[in-house]
């Protein structure tokens, strides 16, 4: 089996990193997977609805700029860890064909085709909240560039923006009970990567919508059963991904007090053994390969909860230990060996490692 090992050097240096001309070094794994994967057409697991015989066409037809990486949201998401690495790294070895990749998906016909894909009769839940959420998180990205490449490829990718956002705008005052599972469905997930949207494009009513719902949601929550984590085909995690929503959400003190009611599992000694890291028995297997991901995710989520706390808060300790160890155990089997995990798990670990806690 390929193991791939990061060093601690460099994990420190890539989590500290995020100027640009940072040290790419330790990211070149996870920019093959993407590249490999992003227009790799087959295999595919096609999640529109067709409506008649005129619909049916190949991925590459239907959904012009997200037709790779075996699903939609993997293909966005997949970009996503593309446009964040160029905009990183931009003298990586890799950075020219991650510029090239980009350039081949983020045309405006290749954008205003998954519009019109979008758009057709019985997709209102298409990728929601999920890939819609990672849509936004593409758009936040690409806003963030200052080349004039890197400006088209966010005005081409405008449009399907507004269209994830105003589909979540529709759908959030609706959605009478948030969804608490730990796969694509799961709601404060999802909006967690909306807010950052919002707030980061300026779109101040979303943002007040977001805060809204997850306060109506999730403000009395108490004593989550983190001991029912996790399920066996999970890639999130139900109570961090709530905790780390409401890490956005709610001001510092009065997060605290939340937090203290809704996990008091968390320790004050830094110890990790609240919290242990999902078993991976057939990375071959693409839903028990999601394990991996729940892994990834918590990590990035728990270093999440603690930025959100003072910082002589003595629960940061076992926070922080705890991200380390859950990401210590699953970075090395971030490979393309199982094409199962590898067409998406290069983002989740790139989110962990670049993450601007």
């Amino acid at each position: 089996m390929r193991v791939w090992n990061l060093s601690g050097a460099v994990v420190g240096a890539l989590m500290a990193a995020v100027p640009a001309h940072a040290d790419y070094h330790g990211t070149e794994q996870f920019a093959a997977l993407a590249l490999k994967c992003v227009h790799s057409e087959y295999p595919n697991k096609i999640g529109l609805v067709y409506n008649n015989d005129t619909e049916v066409a190949p991925p590459r037809l239907r959904t012009p700029a997200f037709y790779g990486c075996f699903d939609w949201h993997s293909s966005v998401h997949g970009h996503w860890l593309l446009a964040r690495l160029a905009r990183l790294y931009p003298d990586a070895p890799y950075a020219k064909d991650v510029r090239a990749a980009l350039d081949q998906s983020l045309t405006a016909a290749n954008i205003a085709g998954e519009v019109r894909a979008l758009s057709t009769p019985g997709q209102a839940s298409f990728e929601r909240p999920y890939g819609l959420s990672w849509a936004l998180a593409l758009a936040e990205e690409l806003a963030q560039f200052n080349d004039p490449q890197g400006k088209a490829w966010s005005a081409n990718f405008a449009p399907l923006a507004a269209l994830a956002a105003d589909r979540l705008k529709t759908w959030l005052p609706k959605l009478y009970y948030p969804i608490r599972n730990g796969e694509h469905t799961n709601t404060a997930f999802g909006l967690g990567l909306a807010l950052d949207y919002a707030n980061a494009s300026g779109d101040k009513p979303f943002a007040a919508l977001i805060a809204e719902r997850a306060r109506g949601y999730y403000s009395n929550d108490t004593s989550c059963p983190l001991t029912y984590e996790p399920s066996g085909e999970d890639f999130l995690s139900p109570c961090l991904s709530e905790a780390a929503l409401m890490a956005r959400v709610l001001p510092q003190k009065e997060y605290g007090k939340w937090l203290a009611r809704f996990l008091p599992q968390i320790p004050k000694d830094g110890g990790t053994a609240w919290l242990k890291i999902g078993v991976v028995t057939d990375r071959s297997d693409p839903r028990l390969a999601h394990l991996d991901g729940l892994n990834l995710s918590r990590a990035w989520m728990l270093d999440k909860i603690a930025s959100a706390l003072p910082q002589f808060d003595k629960r940061r300790a076992a926070l922080a230990a705890t991200a380390k160890a859950h990401a210590d155990a699953t970075l090395p089997f971030v490979t393309g060996e199982h094409y199962e995990g590898g067409h998406w798990l290069g983002t989740f670990a790139i989110y962990y490692l670049t993450s601007r806690r």
